[in-house]
């Protein structure tokens, strides 16, 4: 029989059990679960609602299950459902009455919850680890190779050009609102359900402030019914690693890309690439294709998690069960890109002589040539006006911007003058844009030196 089936006549059908079994993928709450447990038993005895010798026995005992279940001496029963009631079972097993005294005060409903934020807790710690070692990563490239120039894209045509350092910068940027976004739920998560019961609380003299103390908890969730009846933080935590793995999938395209033959910008470790089982000339980017593509594994968990939620009544409701697979899932995936993605960019070569013939096309310095203009007084409008009919001429006359003469570059732009023949330098004009964001060399230089400090600095503080 069930540890909750006093009321019932029957035992559970083997379907059922299967069916509404979670102990195959909630076993992976067990550190939480016994530290939970722990704290919980301490602050009963210091309530006096158990005494001090029983939750002395209770959390002895818990730290022997513990080191069974790292050992592989655990076994995990299907018919007690989840890990709350295999760990309570095997404690009463262990121990005897005073394991039976464990569950005073507290419903599966606030337990699980405060396991599943324990663990979002640690999950969160060790994911902004993650990220700001592929940050590191990012910016060891770019110091390395921060001379290199390339063509910056828009719409995926040559737009201006860029330092590939510079390139790589943004995402450090990006990755580093991930991590904000990532310690800011952190806030949100670090808050305490235990003591909400089942949905009203208890009539027990519990002490949940201290309960929260032990366990790290910044404070107690206020209302019980909040406490076990929503799943906003978890939410807020897919929502943040589905935006990771966004950011992560735009840069495994851009390596994607310069790795293919029509690019060339790039070269990839063998050890970070695959061949074909039919073509033997093949060298394929699988690992940023995969990066890619788990993408929207972690976007599709999110959304069934909002999906379960949103048409729940309050307070707690069996559904919600269907939320830690999914969060489980996305955690790992994330974490593992994450990981594999720093590796893997370790081994990235760039083709500087490639990149740089490609940012050599006089058109990409056309936007430099209608600065020019505006600062000799033509208004931006009507500069840019004058130098897309000087393009348009060019591309006529199966000419470069740089291969027409002062006269006939005058014909569609009056006011130009010799200084505008010699604007069509990519170095020059990457260094030229010399401004806070900018992608000069000594603006890259900066950028470079702030972020080694930063990432610098959180380590330490860790």
């Amino acid at each position: 029989m069930a540890m909750w089936g006093g009321r019932f006549a029957e035992e559970t059908d083997s379907l059922v059990r299967k069916f509404t079994e979670s102990i195959s993928y909630d076993w992976r709450l067990y550190p939480y679960d016994i530290a939970g447990s722990q704290a919980h038993a301490t602050m009963l005895a210091r309530q006096g609602i158990i005494s001090q010798q029983d939750a002395e026995t209770i959390v002895a005992g818990l730290e022997e299950i513990r080191k069974d279940i790292e050992k592989g001496d655990f076994q995990f029963k299907e018919e007690l459902e989840d890990i709350h009631m295999n760990i309570e079972s095997r404690l009463t097993e262990r121990i005897g009455q005073a394991g039976a005294r464990l569950h005073t005060g507290r419903s599966r409903n606030d337990q699980v919850a405060t396991d599943e934020r324990l663990y979002m807790r640690h999950e969160i710690d060790e994911t902004h680890a993650c990220i700001a070692a592929l940050q590191r990563t990012l910016m060891d490239l770019a110091q390395t190779h921060a001379t290199i120039i390339m063509p910056g894209f828009t719409h995926l045509q040559h737009a201006q050009p860029v330092l590939f350092a510079h390139h790589l910068l943004a995402y450090v940027e990006m990755l580093a609102r991930d991590g904000e976004r990532l310690m800011d739920c952190r806030r949100r998560v670090n808050r305490l359900p235990l003591g909400a019961g089942a949905i009203a609380g208890c009539t027990l003299p519990l002490d949940r402030e201290f309960v929260a103390a032990q366990l790290g908890f910044e404070e107690v969730l206020r209302n019980s019914i909040d406490a076990v009846g929503d799943r906003d933080a978890l939410a807020e935590m897919l929502s943040d690693l589905a935006i990771t793995a966004m950011h992560l999938s735009r840069l495994c395209e851009d390596i994607i890309l310069w790795f293919s033959q029509e690019f060339a910008f790039i070269e990839l470790g063998d050890a970070f690439t695959t061949g074909s089982s039919l073509m033997p000339q093949k060298k394929n980017p699988d690992v940023a294709e995969l990066s890619r593509g788990k993408t929207g594994r972690v976007y599709g968990h999110l959304m069934a998690l909002l999906t379960t939620m949103k048409g729940l009544p309050l307070t707690y409701n069996r559904d919600m069960q269907e939320d830690k697979e999914g969060l489980f899932d996305a955690v790992d995936t994330v974490k593992l890109t994450l990981r594999t993605l720093a590796a893997m960019l370790k081994s990235l070569r760039p083709r500087g002589e490639r990149m740089r013939e490609a940012a050599s096309d006089p058109s990409l310095m056309a936007t430099d040539l209608a600065e020019w203009l505006v600062r000799h007084g033509v208004p931006f409008r009507e500069a840019h006006h004058q130098v897309g009919h000087f393009v348009g001429w060019c591309q006529s006359h199966g000419k470069t911007l740089a291969e027409a003469t002062l006269t006939e570059m005058q014909a569609s732009m009056p006011s130009a003058t010799e200084e505008c023949l010699g604007l069509f330098d990519p170095q020059r004009s990457a260094a030229a844009r010399n401004l806070t964001g900018g992608t000069a060399p000594e603006q890259v230089a900066r950028q470079i030196a702030f972020w080694q400090k930063r990432l610098a600095d959180e380590k330490i503080h860790k």
